[in-house]
């Protein structure tokens, strides 16, 4: 009987799951536009582990949101995922944040694109079909009017992140549809992170990095 302790930190939603054999067995998130991830995430673990009455020896595996998304909310949550994997060792496994995004939105046909909200016009995607398979991989791109139209003139697309507000001020066509207020969570990552432990697909835990997709870039502060 896997359980997995599930983590997702990569935009402001601060989100851990406790799964058994994929199935969320309990999930505590926050979205905090401060991004308070260092104060809350490890609270959110004891939360979640003692709501189920699990110790931390009784975990099978850690599972972590491996990006993209936001550079400080990566570190945070891979650095706890790691500690935890070398302090208990346990086997680490890591999950596609747009692939868990993909997940929130059930569809019949046509194709879904998670997007992450990233600088200016710019968002992080990927586009799968409906059944979740990955059908173009995850790109950094820059949103015009001709963004994604070969797939809004097949069928329906379904926009789903913090991506999305502005991607609706852009993209204009009757088979766009915009799904709002969404973002990456724990919850979705149960059953993707219990598929990889299963096929004993994990992380070297000392050289696993986030993918970050872009370089970070360290801004200065304003004078």
């Amino acid at each position: 009987m896997a359980v997995i302790l599930n983590i997702e930190t990569t935009t402001t939603n601060c989100s851990v799951s406790l799964s058994k054999q994929g199935e969320t067995l309990v999930l505590k998130e926050l979205n905090d536009k401060n991004y308070s991830h260092a104060e809350s995430l490890h609270v959110f673990i004891d939360d979640v582990l003692n709501s189920a009455s699990v110790s931390l020896s009784q975990i099978d595996a850690v599972a972590v949101s491996k990006g993209p998304g936001s550079y400080t909310g990566l570190r945070i949550g891979v650095s706890a995922a790691k500690g935890l994997c070398f302090s208990l060792e346990k086997p680490l496994i890591s999950v596609s944040t747009l692939k868990a995004l993909a997940h929130q939105v059930k569809a019949t046909n046509g194709v879904i694109v998670p997007m992450l909200d990233a600088r200016r016009m710019e968002v992080y995607s990927a586009v799968f079909d409906s059944s979740y398979n990955e059908i173009r991989a995850i790109e950094a791109q820059i949103l015009d009017e001709n963004s994604f139209k070969d797939y809004l003139a097949k069928g329906k697309v379904y926009f789903v992140g913090n991506g999305v507000e502005k991607a609706q001020t852009i993209i204009q066509h009757e088979n766009a549809v915009f799904i709002e207020d969404r973002l990456p969570s724990a919850n979705e990552m149960s059953m993707l992170a219990y598929d990889k432990y299963k096929k004993n697909d994990i992380e070297d835990v000392a050289y696993f990095e986030p993918y970050y997709l872009k370089d970070f870039i360290a801004l200065k502060p304003k004078a």
